[in-house]
């Protein structure tokens, strides 16, 4: 095997060796052998014959050998000059170990140990290959086809290889080795079959010598692993770039769409239709925001992990769109929430005032049609001209009957006014319908002017008449007297009892009813009144039917019968517990309604400050050191997972108040807090959780990428923390200072030390906040030191791929990349313009540095 290996290298300097001892006893054609193998030249060699001679050469051979960093233990010029075959043959395997495999490596391995990972890594794919060592893992030849077929797949039919015919394999492997890859035969396949244990720097001789033949390809295929992981980096970093633009229009177009409609004043005119509006609302609260809310922290989070991403990567930092910053979703997003906060309130206001214009339409109705109700017909009776034929007597009831009406017309004056003041207040409130209302008041009181007139009209002529009539029946003028007052007191009283109410608490409520109490009080002497007119009324039935007085069975003064009387009184007493039940009906409801105000309370007092102790907990956890980060990311997901779960007490308070709006319950004086309190504090629960995971994602993200140790983190979070006074998760620029003196920086109070402070807050504040954040200083603690690919890089790997061309072509790059990745560059790249230009030719250089933000890609 090292006579083979020997051979091929002098080979090329046109001579060869017989027999190791003895070949290399003059030294000469050991010195031609190092030359050859490295490429340099030795000092000159002595041509004598003479043993001094040769030992001499063997000298300046060891002496060289030496200069390359072997130590050679125990082998002597002498012994070689002798020809001791183990002391030739150990230095033989020691020019072996030092040039042909002490320079292998892979993955920061070196010599053998690169070297078998070299082959386990490129025999992998490969079945019943399975390569350990390098004795017994080569003795069925497998491995050394796989090798071959791996690089050079047209060489040998692999499917066809039968584990249990090795010398074939064996055979096949050395024969193709030395026919197409100018591997010299080192190895006999018989001697490999039939010793237990194979030689192992045999093996590993004739391996090293594949290792060698195919290292072009291994940095090809390196160059391209380096190529292909930073394609990815770009192609994943513009894929979250494409997701951040079209979420950050889907939401400010949503907001676009949202805001004219929350701004929309536009009032109804029923309250059926703004209840409408009401539920509305409820439904964007409850179902329409609550995904956006989301969708903004989102976007967010994806904004600061691709940052953080691009910052690992060592490429620059994203700019949105003009518009679709984050700053400006913010302001889209205050804008919404400003116009939201307002309309809730004028849906409520209007609500009410709605509610109101109904009251005092449906009492300027029933005031109206109860007084048309008492001026039907009065005009016709004041136009009457019977007083021109009747006797003194009738002109005397006459007279004493309009008098009685002058006063039945004041007290109904009261009442006209009552009709005036609402339709006014209809007017001011703004009452749809108030053009008929209008209409409906101005008939009326044009009406009650004209009857004013009309009774001083018919009472001059009665007075004129007066003088000529003198009878009068007291009697029936006292009835009249009496029983026109009792009677507007028992219209009054009907009115007061069927009178609609409106009221929104319990003393409210209380206080109708104590009315209501006093009212029926006043019944018992209101009876005894009754009592007492139908008396007079009897008296003058008495005297009628004693004097025989033709008075035609009725009373001249006055209209109102003792049937009337007793009809209305009747009517009263039906009311009464009409109106009980009405006010008990009422009590109960706001009995109801202050259950309500009550349950909401409850649970408010509850929900609200629980969410504030979350938002505590989480700040204490953000900046704890309770173990890894690992460890607080979990603990934090599982606070996620707890806050997440009560979530349904978030909607059973919003069912609670939802049941007090359509109650029309508009204050609570058992809780605080409200309902939008407890949305907003939801909200910010939510956000806060998630963007304080994102952090800690970031956190773990810059450590890996970076190489930051748990110690070294737990040590950046002690001494953030130690000068973070507030807890409010940031550092001031002197608190910053100090952290990093506590921490080694040498930044004195000198122009020296303030320009590297100042260097060092444009890196940590680019923003000029005044403020460094957590994840802004452990970048800055790990970034110089970081070990990230640079443009330079790339290029190299290129330069690799392309054959130490200036360009690459478009074959080229379909060849040695994936093809998802090769059509990624080949879009990209710039014709190639250089002299050396061939058609077609592709410019990886500006490509490089346009990947790392040096130029435009």
């Amino acid at each position: 095997t090292f006579t083979a290996w020997c051979n091929s290298h002098l080979r090329k300097a046109g001579t060869q060796i017989e027999n190791i001892e003895e070949d290399f006893r003059d030294g000469l054609k050991l010195m031609l052998l190092l030359e050859v193998i490295s490429g340099e030249r030795l000092a000159k060699p002595e041509r004598g014959k003479m043993r001094v001679h040769k030992i001499s050469n063997v000298n300046k051979a060891l002496d060289f050998i030496a200069s390359k960093g072997v130590k050679l233990v125990s082998i002597g010029a002498e012994e070689i000059v002798d020809g001791n075959v183990k002391m030739t043959l150990g230095m033989i395997w020691t020019i072996i170990l030092r040039f042909a495999i002490q320079d292998i490596s892979v993955e920061e391995t070196s010599a053998k140990e690169g070297l078998l990972l070299w082959c386990q890594r490129k025999t992998a794919p490969y079945k019943n290959v399975n390569i350990q060592n390098f004795h017994i893992s080569w003795k069925d030849g497998l491995g050394f086809c796989a090798l071959i077929h791996r690089h050079r797949p047209e060489l040998i039919d692999y499917g066809k290889l039968r584990k249990d015919d090795p010398l074939t394999n064996l055979n096949t492997a050395f024969d193709v080795a030395e026919k197409y890859l100018d591997i010299p035969k080192m190895l006999d396949a018989e001697d490999i079959v039939g010793t237990a244990r194979p030689d192992e720097k045999a093996i590993m001789t004739y391996v090293s010598s594949f290792y060698h033949a195919f290292s072009g390809a291994q940095k090809a295929e390196t160059a391209a692993n380096r190529i292909c992981k930073v394609l990815a980096v770009n192609q994943e970093n513009e894929q979250l770039m494409e997701d951040y633009e079209k979420l950050a229009s889907d939401l400010l177009e949503w907001i676009r769409r949202t805001i004219p409609w929350l701004e929309n004043r536009a009032p109804e005119n029923t309250m059926q239709a703004m209840q409408q509006k009401l539920e509305d609302f409820r439904d964007y609260r409850r179902l329409h925001k609550p995904p956006k809310v989301q969708e903004k922290c989102q976007l967010e989070i994806n904004f600061n992990t691709l940052q953080t991403k691009l910052r690992l990567s060592n490429r620059p930092a994203f700019m949105p769109s003009e518009g679709k910053m984050v700053s400006d979703i913010n302001n889209a997003w205050g804008g919404l929430e400003q116009a939201e906060k307002g309309y809730e309130e004028w849906l409520l206001n209007e609500i009410r005032r709605l509610e109101r214009l109904d009251h005092l339409a449906e009492k300027f109705r029933q005031k109206a049609s109860i007084h048309e109700s008492w001026t039907d017909g009065k005009e016709a009776m004041l136009q009457q001209k019977d007083y021109e034929t009747a006797t003194l007597s009738e002109i005397k009831a006459l007279l004493k009957k309009h008098e009685a009406f002058e006063s039945d017309l004041a007290a109904h004056q009261d009442r006209v006014e009552q009709i005036a003041a609402i339709a006014q207040e209809l007017n001011e409130l703004d009452y749809y319908d108030s053009p008929s209302v209008n209409a409906r008041c101005q008939k009326i009181c044009d009406q009650w002017d004209n009857l004013g007139a009309l009774t001083q009209k018919r009472r001059e002529a009665l007075e004129r008449t007066e003088k000529l009539l003198e009878t009068i029946d007291q009697l029936y003028l006292e009835y009249a007297k009496r029983a026109a007052p009792f009677n507007n007191w028992m219209e009054g009283a009907m009115e007061d009892l069927q009178d609609t109410f409106i009221v929104h608490t319990i003393e409210e409520i209380q206080g109708l009813t104590t009315a209501h109490e006093q009212f029926k009080a006043t019944l018992p002497d209101a009876d005894k009144e009754r009592q007492a007119i139908l008396g007079i009324h009897n008296e003058v039935s008495k005297i009628v039917q004693t004097y025989h007085v033709n008075m035609a069975g009725t009373n001249p003064y006055t209209t109102i019968t003792p049937h009337e009387i007793n009809g209305k009184w009747e009517h009263v007493r039906q009311l009464v517990p009409r109106r009980d039940q009405a006010l008990m009906e009422e009590h109960a409801r706001q009995q109801q309604n202050e259950r309500l105000r009550k349950q909401f309370g409850a649970q408010a007092n509850v929900i609200g400050p629980w969410i504030q102790t979350k938002m505590e907990e989480i700040g204490r956890i953000s900046i704890e050191m309770h173990g890894t980060l690992e460890d607080q990311l979990n603990h934090l997901r599982q606070y996620e997972k707890s806050i997440v779960n009560y979530k349904p007490k978030i909607d059973q308070l919003e069912g609670d108040h939802q049941l007090i709006q359509e109650a029309l319950i508009f204050d609570n004086k058992h809780t605080n807090y409200t309902m939008e309190h407890i949305r907003v504090g939801w909200e910010q629960l939510l956000t806060t959780i998630a963007r304080t995971i994102n952090e800690v994602e970031n956190q773990i993200l810059t450590r890996d990428a970076k190489g930051i140790s748990q110690e070294q983190m737990n040590e950046f979070r002690a001494s953030f923390n130690h000068f973070d006074r507030d807890h409010s998760g940031t550092l001031g620029h002197e608190e910053f200072k100090a952290c990093l003196i506590s921490l080694g920086y040498d930044i004195g109070n000198d122009a020296q030390g303030e320009a590297e402070f100042a260097r060092i807050m444009s890196i940590v504040d680019p923003n000029r906040l005044g403020v460094v954040t957590f994840q802004a200083f452990i970048d800055f603690m790990s970034r110089e030191t970081a070990d990230t690919d640079t443009a330079d890089q790339v290029m190299a790997s290129f330069k690799i791929l392309a054959g130490d061309k200036n360009y690459i072509t478009v074959d080229e790059l379909r060849r040695e990349l994936p093809p998802d990745q090769a059509e990624y560059c080949i879009a990209r790249m710039a014709p190639y313009n250089g002299r050396d230009a061939v058609p077609g030719a592709l410019d990886y250089m500006s490509f490089s540095t346009a990947l790392y933000g040096e130029s435009d890609l």
